[in-house]
């Protein structure tokens, strides 16, 4: 069923989640291999952002608001905030993307550069179907030599009432809409560990099918060569 559930996903993705990478600055500089999987059932993975940066760039924290840049990952798969923005950090070595979506059970490997005073890893994208849904890494210490492996749990950004209507779900199962114009005071106003999917809305969405465990991604930094 998985298979089958994963050709039909694949069949039905669209256009309309940005998707915009940049080059690698130095070719001596040291050069990761950021493998993501996708651990879930059903959830789908919109375009991933991978940045290697120094220590003093972050981008989540639990309990606080989140910035404009990911509250447009978290709610409409859209990457180009973000990249912007740390393309125009000093303490920024890098930016790369995963080139599209990562159906349930894959994985995809991001390759960047990083200085040797700039080994930090953070990625993001968002969870489809969710509102405000999305999974991280945020700011690990690359290693010197060899893998290090971490898990993503679903994070939820806390702009968005999750009523679990798809006509505020963008993407290939709800095709709603993604950016919600206004604060809602049932926005809860802070990041925070995602509670899934409950049935509380569409039909469309079961809980049998589209709910999740934690930790929903794998992801696993290599570092290549010396």
């Amino acid at each position: 069923m998985l298979t089958t559930l994963k050709k039909a996903l694949g069949a039905l993705l669209v256009s309309g989640l940005i998707v915009i990478s940049s080059s690698a600055q130095a070719s001596g500089w040291p050069t990761y291999h950021v493998t993501i999987t996708n651990l879930t059932n059903a959830i789908i993975f919109t375009p991933i952002l991978v940045a290697s940066h120094r220590r003093q760039i972050g981008l989540i924290e639990l309990g606080s608001s989140a910035s404009k840049e990911l509250t447009a990952i978290a709610e409409a798969g859209d990457i180009s905030l973000l990249e912007a923005a740390l393309k125009d950090m000093n303490h920024v070595a890098d930016v790369q993307n995963s080139g599209g979506p990562l159906l349930p059970g894959d994985s995809v490997t991001v390759v960047v550069k990083a200085h040797p005073r700039a080994r930090r890893i953070s990625l993001a994208a968002m969870m489809l179907p969710t509102n405000d849904g999305f999974i991280a890494l945020d700011s690990v210490k690359a290693p010197n030599r060899g893998t290090q492996t971490y898990y993503s749990p679903g994070y939820d950004a806390g702009t968005e009432p999750n009523d679990e209507l798809c006509i505020n779900i963008p993407g290939p199962i709800c095709g709603g809409e993604g950016l919600s114009p206004d604060e809602d005071p049932d926005d809860e106003g802070y990041v925070h560990i995602h509670r899934g999917i409950h049935g509380v809305g569409d039909l469309l969405l079961q809980p049998a099918v589209y709910d999740w465990r934690n930790p929903v991604a794998r992801i696993t930094v290599t570092r290549i060569g010396h």
